[in-house]
């Protein structure tokens, strides 16, 4: 049963983090629907060969539909089983942070990247699931990065707090980071 995220669901909860929450779980909730009817039609389309005929002549094309829809189910229960993560830990409470917590999962971190194209500034969610997900910000006010405590950048954050420098590795460069901000 799909969770509404109302200030009673995450009470105290800061208003951009439970955005976010929303914008993963609204994404997730689509992509499902969107892999169910995938499905739904490959496995029709394998269903609905016009005559007996034309399934013995088109047994190829049948296969082919039956794996697409194969596909599309495991997709499916994928993205279901990440929707029940996020349920999941949205029940048990979403954590809130102020400036000297050090970074875990519900956290919005600010980061300052140096690398060979110069430095920028980067923020990311550290959520359970949903990891390279752009989302949108409130009244479509630029994007923030889902990632996961699993990948190389989730790991690297973990436990840090503002003033924390870490050196990764990000698509083969060598980076250092500066963690500006844990909120």
């Amino acid at each position: 049963m799909p969770i509404l995220l109302a200030d009673s669901i995450m009470p105290g909860v800061n208003p951009l983090r439970r955005h976010f929450v929303e914008e993963l779980r609204q994404q997730l909730s689509q992509l499902a629907a969107s892999a169910r009817r995938a499905e739904e039609d490959a496995r029709e389309s394998a269903r609905s060969m016009a005559t007996e005929s034309e399934k013995k002549e088109n047994a190829r094309v049948m296969l082919e539909y039956g794996s697409l829809a194969t596909a599309h189910g495991k997709r499916l229960r994928k993205t279901q089983a990440e929707l029940q993560t996020l349920d999941d830990f949205i029940k048990a409470g979403v954590p809130d942070y102020n400036a000297r917590s050090p970074a875990n999962v519900g956290a919005i971190i600010d980061v300052a990247t140096e690398d060979k194209q110069g430095s920028r500034e980067r923020t990311f969610i550290l959520l359970p699931v949903g990891g390279a997900t752009e989302l949108p910000g409130p009244g479509g006010d630029g994007f923030i990065s889902v990632i996961t405590p699993a990948s190389p950048v989730g790991k690297a954050l973990m436990g840090k707090r503002a003033g924390d420098i870490i050196d990764l590795e990000v698509n083969g460069q060598d980076c250092v980071w500066e963690v500006i901000e844990v909120g």
